[in-house]
C-alpha cells in the first residue's frame, strides 16, 4: 500500500468526551479544562491500581453523559493502560455488559485506542465505539521504575507519569463539530536509545517518520493545520522531533506543534523535569483542553499524534534498545 493514509468515508464524530485527573494535574495551567479533578491520588482506595480503575471509570461515564449515551448503548470499548495485561481497563469495564478491546500501545494508546474504534464505526461493525485511555503515577512508577516511596533521583530527561484518564465517543453519521476524516497507523521505529529515563527521544523517530508520511500522502503542509499535537515527548522529545523533521524530511513543524507533555504542567513551577508522559497524559489532555478549544472554534484542525515507547522493565534490564511508535489521528470541525 502506498499510501498509508486511511481515508474515513462517514468521517466518525466525536460525540462525547470526558477527563478525570489527579492532585498534581488538577495544580496545572489547564485545571479548569479538566471535568473531575481529584484532590487526593488515591481517590479513596485502597490501591494505586483500584485509584486508576476509578479514573478511567469516572471519565468513561463522564463521556457517556455527554454523549446522552448509557453503556447499554456501546456496541464495542476500545480501552488501554500501562500495567500488565491492561488490568485497570479490563476492571474498569467488568460488569458493564459491552463487547471490549484491552490495547498496550504506551503512551500513543489514546490515539491507538480512537483510529480502532473510527475503523470499526466507518465500516459499519458498530454504531457507537468508546475509546479510553488512563495511566497513574504511583502505579506506573511501582511498575516501571521504583515505588515513590523508595524515593529515588530522577533524570532531568525523565518524564512525570501523569495520574490521569480520557474517554471519547466515536459516532457514526452524526453532524457534531469535532470528525474524524484520516487517520494513519505508525511503523514501529528503533534507533537504538536505550535510556528507559528518556523516552522522549526513544519516541521522537517515530512521531516523525508517521508525521512527514502523513503530509506526504496528503500532501499538505505544517502550515495547514492549527495544530500538530503529539502525545507525549516532552521538551526533550519535541525538540529532537522538530529538528528531525526539518535536517531529514524538510517539513518545519515549529510553528504549530505542541505536546500534551508540555501543555499539562507548568514544567518549572511543578518540578516534573521534561513534562508529562503516560498514555492518561495525552488521553486527558485532548478530551478535555483540545477539545473544548476545538469546540469554541480556536481550533480547527488538529493532527494528533500518540507515541508511544514500547518497551517493558524486563526487556530494559536485558539491554535492549526502546522501539517507538506513532499513530495519527486528524481532528477537524
Amino acid at each position: 500500500m502506498n499510501n498509508r493514509v486511511i481515508e474515513l468515508k462517514s468521517k466518525p464524530s466525536l460525540t462525547g468526551f470526558g477527563s478525570c485527573v489527579g492532585k498534581t494535574e488538577s495544580e496545572g495551567p489547564i485545571s479548569q479544562d479538566f471535568d473531575m479533578c481529584f484532590s487526593d491520588d488515591g481517590i479513596n482506595q485502597s490501591s494505586w491500581e483500584k485509584a486508576e480503575c476509578e479514573l478511567l471509570s469516572n471519565a468513561v461515564e463522564i463521556a457517556l453523559k455527554s454523549a446522552n449515551k448509557s453503556f447499554d448503548d456501546i456496541d464495542i470499548a476500545f480501552a488501554g493502560d500501562l500495567l500488565n495485561q491492561c488490568t485497570p481497563s479490563s476492571y474498569s469495564f467488568r460488569n458493564k455488559n459491552v463487547p471490549f478491546c484491552g490495547l498496550f500501545g504506551a503512551c500513543s494508546t489514546m490515539a491507538y485506542s480512537m483510529l480502532l474504534a473510527t475503523l470499526t464505526v466507518d465500516g459499519s461493525y458498530a454504531d457507537t465505539a468508546v475509546a479510553a485511555t488512563s495511566s497513574h503515577f504511583c502505579s506506573a512508577e511501582k511498575q516501571f521504575r521504583y515505588p515513590v516511596e523508595y524515593g529515588s533521583q530522577r533524570s532531568p530527561t525523565s518524564q512525570r507519569t501523569v495520574t490521569g484518564a480520557g474517554a471519547f465517543v466515536v459516532e457514526r453519521n452524526k453532524k457534531q463539530k469535532v470528525f474524524i476524516p484520516r487517520i494513519l497507523i505508525g511503523k514501529v521505529v528503533d534507533l537504538g536509545v536505550t535510556d528507559s529515563s528518556n523516552m522522549g527521544a526513544a519516541m521522537a523517530p517515530a512521531a516523525a517518520e508517521s508525521i512527514s508520511e502523513f503530509l506526504k500522502c496528503t500532501k499538505t503542509e505544517p502550515k495547514d493545520y492549527d495544530m500538530i499535537l503529539t502525545g507525549d515527548l516532552g521538551k526533550v522529545g519535541s525538540i529532537l522531533l522538530k529538528d528531525y523533521l526539518i535536517n531529514n524530511k524538510g517539513y518545519d513543524i515549529s510553528a504549530v506543534h505542541n505536546d500534551c507533555g508540555l501543555i499539562i504542567y507548568d514544567l518549572e513551577g511543578q518540578k516534573v523535569d521534561s513534562g508529562g508522559s503516560g498514555c492518561g497524559c495525552s488521553a486527558a489532555v485532548l478530551a478535555s483542553h483540545i477539545m473544548k478549544r476545538m469546540n469554541n472554534r480556536e481550533l480547527k484542525k488538529v493532527l494528533f499524534i500518540g507515541t508511544g515507547a514500547l518497551m517493558s522493565p524486563l526487556i530494559s534490564l536485558q539491554g535492549e534498545s526502546i522501539p517507538g511508535i506513532a499513530h495519527i489521528v486528524e481532528m477537524n470541525i
